[in-house]
């Protein structure tokens, strides 16, 4: 059941972003040319995103624990560390460049656009060789 409902809040997460345009890249590199031609509408987009995960975190507050789960998974930490910074600083790099951050990406896979299976391998990609890297750190920490 969990699965399914994964599955279907995935699905209308991508409709959302298609028909609010920003699984198209020019919309998204629009709204970050501050000094070109802005396109504010993702200011919006992500107006509306706060506005409902508020909605949700309050009443998420108001129960015991969730429909389809035996507790709540909200993260505890509270710290910022270079990993986080770094992270961070990475996505927005790569966003700036491309235009495309991993929600648009996976859902102009729908579209069977050949840029999406491009990004979505090298994403791929880049995951494990995160993988491999922090695993072969805590095998030389262990030692």
């Amino acid at each position: 059941m969990q699965v399914l409902f994964a599955g279907l809040c995935g699905l209308v997460f991508s409709a959302g972003l298609a028909v609010s345009g920003m699984t198209n890249p020019a919309k998204v590199l629009g709204f970050l040319d501050v000094l070109g031609r802005w396109d504010p509408t993702l200011a919006f987009v992500m107006a509306g995103a706060l506005a409902v995960s508020a909605a949700g975190f309050a009443l998420s507050r108001r129960r015991r624990r969730p429909w389809l789960a035996s507790a709540f998974a909200i993260p505890s930490r509270r710290d910022l560390d270079a990993r986080l910074v770094g992270g961070a600083a990475l996505f927005g790099i790569g966003w700036g460049m491309v235009g495309v951050c991993p929600g648009p990406a996976l859902a102009n896979l729908g579209r069977g656009s050949g840029e999406a299976v491009l990004f979505v391998g090298a994403m791929v990609a880049g995951m494990a060789l995160h993988r491999l890297a922090t695993r072969e750190r805590g095998a030389v920490a262990s030692r």
